[in-house]
């Protein structure tokens, strides 16, 4: 708290010293400040929940955006996390397991989220409705009132997979309140639609 505390006071002092040098340079000086305190706002870092059952593609989603590649990975037991830059945003994401016995901690991983990326395994039709109860839970903590959500229907590459119009059904996403949420169709394996869907939260988070 106190480390965090002290970054926002150096950053807001940063901030006070560049509307004093506008206020020297006039005008046109003042031009160039706006570019300049513009740049720095959306330069921010935003904390993004990565959640999803266990098989839905939540680690391999994470490594596809922050190397866009495909890299082959094991069921995560605890959490990755890590740091990625896109379209001036500095995120960090976690990625939390999604096995049953590991459900009941993500609540822990709520405080100061500012969306979450829910991943749906759209190949996994037998757990649709499961999925969409986890989703429904973690949206009901207060600690998530304000978080935008956006729902990656991942593995599309596959024959089976369900279309994002049944997703959204068993999801009950339209049953939402009070959260901006998108459904996003994917594929991790191949790297479709995901900075689609990337761009979208991006838009929200820079309000």
């Amino acid at each position: 708290e106190t480390r965090v505390g002290t970054m926002a006071l150096a950053r807001i002092g940063r901030l006070l010293a560049l509307v004093l040098v506008a206020c020297a340079v006039g005008v046109e000086g003042g031009a160039a400040f706006s570019k300049i305190l513009g740049s720095l706002l959306l330069n921010r870092n935003v904390r993004i929940l990565m959640l999803g059952l266990d098989g839905a593609g939540k680690t391999t989603v994470l490594y596809r955006l922050k190397l866009n590649k495909y890299i082959t990975t094991a069921p995560t037991i605890g959490f990755n996390a890590e740091s990625l830059k896109y379209r001036n945003l500095e995120m960090t994401v976690w990625d939390v397991g999604g096995q049953e016995k590991i459900r009941p901690l993500w609540r822990h991983y709520c405080r100061n989220t500012d969306a979450l990326i829910f991943v749906v395994d759209s190949n996994d039709r037998d757990r649709l409705d499961e999925a969409g109860s986890e989703l429904q839970q973690m949206l009901a903590l207060p600690e998530m009132e304000t978080a935008s959500v956006l729902v990656l229907a991942n593995k599309q590459d596959m024959a089976g997979a369900a279309d994002v119009y049944n997703i959204c059904e068993a999801l009950a996403l339209e049953d939402i309140q009070g959260h901006a949420w998108h459904i996003q169709a994917c594929s991790a394996a191949t790297g479709d639609g995901l900075f689609e869907g990337l761009d979208w939260l991006c838009k929200q988070l820079k309000g």
